[in-house]
């Protein structure tokens, strides 16, 4: 995993905590900030994953040689 994998997913799950806790506390603007902070983390952990992608594809290439 890299570094964006990584605080890509601890955003998606604080922002469902977030957006969780909005609910309870019936806070529409909390609720907001969690599922946009979820959105964020998703988009983070997509760009780690295409780089994580490239990475192993690199190696590969590397190894064949």
């Amino acid at each position: 995993m890299n570094k964006n994998q990584i605080e890509g997913s601890v955003k998606d799950v604080t922002g469902k905590i977030q957006q969780k806790v909005g609910e309870a506390a019936g806070n529409t603007n909390q609720q907001v900030k969690g599922v946009t902070k979820q959105i964020e983390g998703k988009v983070q952990k997509a760009v780690g994953d295409i780089e994580q992608a490239v990475d192993d594809s690199v190696k590969r290439a590397r190894d064949k040689r």
